[in-house]
């Protein structure tokens, strides 16, 4: 029995123009995203099995081209389709902290640190930097590393804020083993980048860490003083 059989109730798009998106299953989004399923299998069908064969609606999200097309049902068509839906959802994210000062807003400004970082397969170190109302500016990805950590440098974090014309910034990286505690590594690079950015009168506000879970401030765990 098709979709289109079901209760009405119990559809996928009607639920969700119904009760919302946040009342639908990983696999019940998937399957309004996919529209159709294949032969044998209804949408919701197609969506539960993929879900199953990445490991989950994360995996999937962030599965390369060929990854994502060695599975039934997905070709080209539907890999840019998901690109375009992950970056209209990181834009939205972006004009929401554009839109709010910074630091009434430290939610949306972690939401967007993290839509930018955590799929990211090696880890990536980069800056959100301010003016002097702590209004967005701009983020940049500075350093590429490895799995387990990235080779930063002072003096191109100074050359970017200068840049900018950046009177503060965020620092910002990613745990790609999705734990998100700081190394000891990471607090002693974060007060060496303070003390560096001082010379210029530039303010470190925080330095946030990504992970699986929720991103990890570095100033509310008392790591250091901004």
């Amino acid at each position: 029995m098709g979709i289109r059989d079901w209760p009405s109730a119990e559809r996928p798009r009607e639920k969700l123009l119904e009760r919302g998106a946040g009342s639908l299953s990983d696999a019940e989004l998937l399957a309004v995203f996919l529209r159709t399923g294949v032969a044998g299998k209804s949408a919701v069908d197609l969506a539960r099995h993929l879900l199953q064969q990445f490991g989950g609606l994360r995996q999937l999200l962030e599965a390369d081209q060929p990854t994502f097309q060695r599975e039934l049902g997905l070709g080209p068509a539907k890999y840019a389709q998901l690109q375009a839906v992950m970056e209209i959802g990181r834009r939205h994210l972006a004009e929401t902290i554009i839109r709010d000062p910074a630091l009434q807003s430290p939610g949306a400004v972690r939401r967007y640190l993290k839509s930018m970082l955590r799929h990211e397969e090696s880890e990536v170190f980069g800056c959100l930097y301010l003016d002097n109302k702590h209004r967005p500016l701009g983020f940049e990805a500075l350093f590429r590393g490895s799995i387990s950590s990235a080779n930063v440098y002072p003096r191109e974090v100074i050359k970017r804020a200068l840049a900018r014309n950046a009177a503060a910034l965020i620092l910002c990286h990613n745990h790609p083993s999705g734990v998100s505690e700081p190394s000891q590594a990471d607090i002693n690079l974060t007060l060496r980048l303070q003390k560096a950015l001082g010379l210029i009168e530039v303010r470190v506000l925080d330095h946030i860490i990504i992970g699986d879970g929720e991103p990890l401030s570095m100033v509310e765990r008392g790591l250091f003083a901004a």
